[in-house]
């Protein structure tokens, strides 16, 4: 009969518990470290959703101020503002995304702690892709503000 647990070494079902318990730990900072990278590609999109949008509105604007378009036209001044009221609302979406899927991972964290199914002592930080973001919606909201009334930094 041999024994598995021999003068103070853990036996190895313990050890195969606590190696599983700590790779679904590094499973959650990977999920974590996922849903940044997704709020990374929303962020990238929608900027250059408002980037263009705001080239494109500045660029008719400019064109009419200078009398070389109609003062009637303002179908490409319309069509930037949309891109940008897209962009910004593309964020709004994605910020607002991220915060529920974070809630909901450390919710399933704190449970699976609560089991001592995993050791999840450690807090997540506040990402720092979520406060660019809402830095980047900022902006696009001053954007928006600046194109609808020509006012503010923008403008």
């Amino acid at each position: 009969m041999a024994d598995d647990h021999v003068a103070g070494r853990p036996s190895s079902d313990s050890i195969s518990t606590e190696l599983a318990a700590r790779r679904t730990g590094m499973a959650f900072q990977r999920t974590r470290m996922g849903a940044d990278r997704t709020l990374m590609s929303v962020i990238r999109t929608s900027l250059s959703l408002i980037g263009f949008g705001f080239t494109i509105f500045q660029f008719f604007d400019r064109l009419r101020d200078s009398h070389v378009l109609a003062a009637g036209s303002a179908a490409p001044r319309n069509f930037g503002l949309a891109l940008v009221l897209l962009g910004v609302g593309m964020q709004a979406i994605g910020i607002i995304y991220h915060l529920n899927f974070m809630r909901e991972l450390r919710a399933e964290r704190s449970a699976l702690a609560a089991d001592g199914l995993i050791h999840g002592t450690s807090r997540y930080p506040v990402s720092l892709t979520l406060i660019v973001a809402v830095l980047l919606f900022m902006i696009g909201l001053l954007a928006i503000t600046s194109m609808i009334f020509n006012i503010g930094p923008f403008g």
